[in-house]
């Protein structure tokens, strides 16, 4: 890479080993930050314009030049320049290339520091939006198909051994659910992202008269991280506190996909996919492989690592910058992607899925309904412990005929999903996310 002069350059040029190993991926990394990086330009050149640092014909020159950028970025045709290190001096130069003064002049109030913060924040907050509308979808997905089987009884397992019956409805729902919960771990850590962190410049604030609400007014962030030396420290524990909440999700798809692998296999075959969907043997003609669950799992089981590879770098750190937190953007910026493409072929495969109405004719599964053997005894008056006994008795000397039909009914049982209750604490949940209130701000500062 070509050696030119850094923004934080001063005379003596940069040993190009050193630039090149400290910089990294950071170029590749921060092409997904250029355009939150324009957008929090734009309101801090707003909000110097308001306090009286810029004067109108400076600002507007940075406004026209900025969303002149923006549109090289949404259209695909920016580019970094040879010896450019990051996002932030990409568009500085490019402003200085357009007005020498005018690039000179938008950097003043804020440090690098708080520009990667902001940039963070607003792309994050975005990719959390993204997030949901995906597990919205396999959540609504989920409901359908327990729904439409919610009639179609399957084994259910304790210890991997036969334990009670359940059914295809009650297993789809429990996933449904589980993102539910999902999305309140997540709109706790997208709580934590919607707060404004510029004009912390490098976590010891600025002598400039900053008006920090309204930048977090125009980029509709909800508040400020008001100190500004722990606006600094959040650098690490955003990305942590992020990373365990697309970990939960990936919890949730991990388990299903586990299922999914299992539920195919001859030992169990509760459910068949078509022959698109699998993969064959090299050797083996009958094979039909579950690879997409497989792959599935180890992707989802990676994301769910993310939390300890941040903390492991960020845990021994004291307050302040440090530039070990680069770092943490090799994996916390790709994972969106893995788990929004995690999330996608999920929602394409599951409605291939066909399930086996037959299983329960299967003698395998007769000592399924022990315990609806039980109650039965117990509903007729007999002590809980001895009609368990005598069940016992009846399974160890081979004389145990099951009901004939299974009874529930309360609510969360096969008898009575009360689906409809699971879906209103999706609707709630995804009411206090509130995407609207930051989307009308942004498109309103980007407006030409």
């Amino acid at each position: 890479m070509k050696n030119s002069k850094k923004v934080w350059q001063k005379n003596s040029p940069l040993d190009a080993e050193v630039e090149q190993f400290t910089i990294g991926k950071d170029l590749q990394l921060d092409d997904l930050l250029a355009r939150w990086d324009v957008i929090g330009s734009l309101a801090h050149s707003a909000m110097l314009r308001k306090v009286g640092l810029l004067d109108e014909n400076i600002h507007q020159k940075l406004q026209n030049g900025l969303k002149q950028i923006l549109r090289q970025i949404d259209s695909g045709s920016f580019r970094f320049e040879p010896g450019v290190e990051d996002i932030h001096s990409q568009v500085e130069l490019l402003l200085t290339k357009m007005d020498a003064e005018a690039g000179a002049r938008l950097h003043t109030g804020r440090s690098r520091n708080d520009q990667v913060l902001v940039d963070l924040r607003l792309f994050v907050r975005a990719e959390i939006k993204k997030i949901v509308e995906l597990v919205r979808a396999l959540f609504d997905l989920l409901i359908h198909l327990s729904e439409q089987y919610k009639d179609v009884l399957l084994p259910g397992y304790t210890h991997l051994q036969i334990a009670m019956p359940s059914s295809f409805g009650l297993w789809l729902a429990a996933f449904a659910e589980s993102l539910v919960d999902d999305l309140i771990q997540l709109q706790a850590a997208y709580r934590l992202v919607n707060k404004n962190p510029l004009g912390s410049a490098a976590g010891y604030g600025s002598g400039f008269p900053l008006d920090r609400q309204m930048t977090a007014r125009l980029l509709g962030f909800d508040e400020l991280n008001v100190n500004s030396v722990y606006a600094q420290m959040t650098r690490g524990k955003m990305e942590r506190v992020v990373a365990q909440a697309l970990g939960g999700i990936a919890e949730t798809l991990s388990k299903l996909a586990m299922d999914l692998v299992l539920y195919q296999s001859q030992n169990f075959g509760f459910v068949k996919f078509p022959e698109s969907i699998t993969t064959g043997s090299s050797i083996m003609p009958h094979k039909k492989n579950p690879d997409v669950f497989e792959i599935l799992r180890a992707r989802c089981n990676r994301l769910k690592t993310l939390p300890v590879q941040i903390q492991m770098v960020a845990n021994n750190l004291p307050s302040g910058y440090h530039r070990d937190f680069q770092i943490t953007k090799e994996q916390f910026l790709p994972a969106f992607q893995d788990l929004k493409e995690c999330l996608t072929i999920l929602i394409h495969v599951l409605p291939k899925m066909e399930v086996n109405r037959q299983i329960l004719k299967d003698e395998t599964y007769r000592t399924l309904f022990t315990v609806e053997a039980v109650n039965e005894q117990v509903k007729k008056g007999a002590p809980f412990r001895e009609a368990y006994r005598q069940v016992a008795e009846e399974v160890s000397k081979g004389l145990f005929k099951p009901p004939e039909k299974a009874h529930y009914s309360h609510e969360g049982s096969i008898g009575n999903l009360a689906n409809a209750q699971i879906k209103r604490q999706m609707q709630s949940i995804l009411k206090e996310f509130n995407f609207e209130k930051w989307q009308r701000a942004l498109e309103k500062l980007t407006a030409d």
